[in-house]
């Protein structure tokens, strides 16, 4: 029941009293935490956080609703951390409460913890597993052994659907790992007529429907264990015009023979600075990752066109010869900055270029 006692059990041992909203049942899943101000239902909606739970660092959440027009997919994530939930939304496009949404997709969440202690530990420790649960007496090793595999099949359309754009003047094929609905929405916009295939879809079966271009959808997990769609994706590259994204950064990154790691506690948020290195010019990014490409790794494959103005992390890189580039953040971003939305100009511009190459 809404208010009862319920816990939030780290894998360190640590129990953090809160009180109980959302579905009415314990789950495990991987704790991280994402910084943004507003836009908390494009997180519960995220794809990309399949396997996780998510804690919310801003301390009130809830307080415009659940708004499905907003929805960037299917919640995917494990559980949900807030300091405090408003239980009377205001907005005029509200049409259910976020402890609504929660238990119709069998999501448990946990209020009033210290979010802010919880942040600080992960922050020294780095991300670890966690359980939201009814009872402190559970066996320490549900906690311990769990891991997030398989997210991206999890994540992936099951059926190639199509989405018409405005005036559609490009077809591009659009690689689900995992995709947000405002990439779709960016491209169509952008005049192109978008086919979703799932995951696992051969680059024979891409190349056979033509596109003017593909797109690498994000997603969640370990990029390494997608050897499929590396595999794919490494077919695919210099034979058609590609623009990735988060996950689709990091399956180019290793399709081209580079490699990646898991970061301390990642990427996650509405504020990140990243600095173009060839304008010298620094946007303020959405991003929602945990690993990264390792910039050593990518030398003589690719270039590295953007970094992270606060650590160095690899966030671009452009494939010379090959048209394609890739960034780690999210251009089409809602709710976020819309700094780096240009981006999508430049994949137009890439498949026009090829387009007239081939002529």
């Amino acid at each position: 029941m809404n208010g009862d006692k319920r816990f939030l059990i780290l894998s360190d041992g640590t129990v953090m009293e809160g009180k109980a909203f959302g579905a009415e049942q314990s789950a495990v899943g991987e704790l991280v935490f994402t910084t943004g101000m507003c836009g908390y239902i494009e997180t519960l909606t995220d794809p990309s956080y399949a396997g996780q739970i998510v804690l919310q660092t801003f301390p009130l959440i809830g307080n415009y609703g659940i708004i499905p027009e907003d929805f960037e997919g299917e919640s995917r994530l494990r559980g949900y951390v807030v300091r405090e939930y408003s239980e009377t939304p205001s907005n005029f496009r509200c049409e259910t409460t976020l402890d609504s949404y929660l238990k119709a997709h069998g999501i448990p969440g946990i209020y009033g913890v210290d979010t802010r202690a919880i942040t600080r530990r992960i922050r020294e420790h780095g991300v670890m597993n966690a359980m939201i649960t009814d009872h402190v007496d559970i066996d320490p090793k549900e906690i311990e052994e769990y891991a997030v595999r398989g997210v991206v099949a999890e994540a992936s359309c099951k059926d190639i659907r199509q989405c018409p754009g405005k005036d559609p003047r490009f077809h591009v094929v659009l690689m689900d790992f995992g995709a947000k609905e405002n990439i779709i929405r960016e491209l169509n916009q952008s005049g192109c007529d978008v086919t979703i295939v799932p995951y696992d879809t051969s680059a024979e079966t891409i190349l056979a429907m033509k596109p003017d271009g593909v797109m690498l959808s994000n997603g969640p997990g370990d990029p390494s264990e997608a050897v499929g769609p590396i595999q794919e994706i490494r077919a695919l590259l210099g034979k058609v015009p590609m623009f990735g994204i988060c996950l689709g950064h990091q399956l180019t990154a290793l399709a081209a023979g580079g490699t990646t790691y898991k970061m301390k506690y990642g990427h996650r948020g509405v504020n990140q600075p990243v600095t173009d290195l060839e304008s010298g010019r620094t946007f303020i990014t959405t991003q929602n990752h945990g690993y990264a490409v390792d910039l050593e790794s990518v030398k003589g494959t690719g270039t590295v066109r953007m970094v992270n103005a606060n650590d160095g992390t690899c966030e671009g890189l452009d494939y010379p010869g090959k048209y394609c580039f890739t960034v780690q953040f999210h251009p089409e971003a809602c709710a976020g900055p819309k700094d780096t939305e240009f981006l999508f100009g430049r994949f137009i511009s890439l498949m026009e270029e090829y387009r007239n190459a081939k002529r």
